[in-house]
């Protein structure tokens, strides 16, 4: 298997590419990533796009998206479309939802990677931080899957992936609010996909762990580091894309896939901070 490419410490695009698949893998797939000016986001954009896919990269900050699709365009020679949304809103998800459908016709992905999260313990956390980090993480991702729902994927079936986190798996001190909210979401994802599979739409979620270089890992910096580009998160992220056809059988669910929670994350207290 060919060796994963050197990591960068921001939001460029790799200085080299080696295709561990087809690199027309989803050449004409189009995939609407929330969260992708930037981060994880902003890389798993990259990837699809050097395998073929266009893209819809979705933030608050219309500046940032902006920026991000000129780079990866420029690296890629794929079209990507910036577009500013704020996932809490629903009718800013729509008029999106719909501009997109406008540029591209179709949407294939839906990838849900828009997140909000702080060190705070417990104890200092306001109602209103929790509530906050709940409405960017869970209600967005319902908000931005129900929409597209809606727009495209009931009649024409699809995939959803949702990033989440390893928070929950075992709890962590100060992400309480952080881990409440990813582990509604893989619990979404579940639900999602036994109501939604029968329709021919694949939910799936992915927990990578924290990733170098991204602005959730400099607000978490005492978190052991992973190479940037997620090299075997995205090989699994690429497996789940295989979007059935029309004429074939749909599944009566799909299978969950969540990523295990990596090794070595530390158990003792963090320097505390609060959010209000």
């Amino acid at each position: 298997m060919a060796q994963p490419p050197p990591d960068v410490s921001e939001d460029d695009c790799l200085p080299e590419y080696r295709h561990l698949f087809c690199p027309d893998l989803l050449r004409d797939k189009v995939a609407f990533i929330t969260g992708g000016g930037s981060g994880i986001g902003f890389r798993i954009a990259e990837i699809f796009m050097r395998h073929g896919c266009h893209t819809v990269i979705a933030s608050r900050s219309l500046p940032r998206v902006s920026m991000a699709a000129r780079k990866l365009a420029a690296a890629t020679g794929q079209k990507c479309l910036p577009l500013s949304l704020d996932v809490r809103a629903p009718l800013a998800i729509m008029a999106a939802v719909e501009q997109a459908l406008k540029e591209f016709g179709k949407i294939d992905i839906l990838i849900n990677c828009a997140a909000g999260n702080f060190l705070c313990p417990a104890s200092a956390l306001s109602s209103n931080a929790f509530k906050t980090v709940m409405d960017i993480d869970t209600l967005g991702t319902f908000n931005v899957s129900r929409v597209l729902y809606e727009k495209f994927f009931h009649r024409h079936g699809g995939v959803i992936v949702n990033i989440t986190a390893t928070l929950g798996t075992r709890g962590q001190v100060l992400q309480v609010h952080a881990g409440s909210a990813k582990a509604a979401v893989d619990a979404m994802t579940r639900h999602l996909a036994v109501e939604w599979g029968p329709q021919n739409i694949r939910v799936n979620s992915l927990a990578p762990g924290p990733i170098s270089g991204t602005e959730g890992f400099r607000r978490l910096a005492c978190f052991r580091s992973l190479p940037m580009w997620l090299c075997e998160d995205v090989i699994h992220l690429l497996k789940l894309l295989s979007i059935p056809s029309q004429q074939t059988s749909p599944q009566p669910a799909s299978k969950l896939f969540t990523g295990l929670r990596k090794p070595g994350l530390p158990q003792h207290p963090f320097p505390s901070s609060s959010w209000t």
